[in-house]
């Protein structure tokens, strides 16, 4: 992977989550990849194979009118990645929009994800009206 690709996937990535589309969704994993929504808390936390991310978003749905989101590569090697950037939510806080920073952690097989780490952390005073 260089950094073409895996913008290239990251597009995808989000396109997946604004159309919500199982088929679009599944096409990012590998049969077998591993999603950590967050990785301490249990394994409530993650999914394991392409089915069960797949319907873990599903089971997420999300208005995409209701959020905005930018994922850049910060770093590649090989097959893995780490990507960083920000996601925003429309009125989703009593203050009003809330702005998260986001980090993937990513390997890749042919091209699609292998395993997937997610880190993010709410701006102190990101919400605004």
């Amino acid at each position: 992977m260089n950094h073409v690709e895996v913008q290239n996937w990251l597009d995808r990535y989000l396109e997946a989550w604004a159309r919500n589309d199982p088929e679009l969704i599944a096409a990012l994993f590998t049969e077998s990849a591993v999603y950590r929504f967050r990785p301490y808390g249990g394994d409530d936390r993650k999914a394991v194979g392409v089915e069960e991310i797949v319907r873990s978003w599903i089971d997420f749905d999300e208005d995409p009118s209701m959020w905005e989101a930018s994922f850049r590569p910060y770093a590649v090697d090989h097959d893995r990645a780490v990507a960083v950037g920000t996601s925003r939510y429309f009125n989703a806080g009593e203050q009003g929009d809330e702005l998260y920073h986001n980090c993937f952690l990513l390997r890749f097989e042919d091209g699609r994800c292998a395993e997937f780490t997610e880190y993010w952390m709410l701006e102190p005073g990101g919400s605004q009206g």
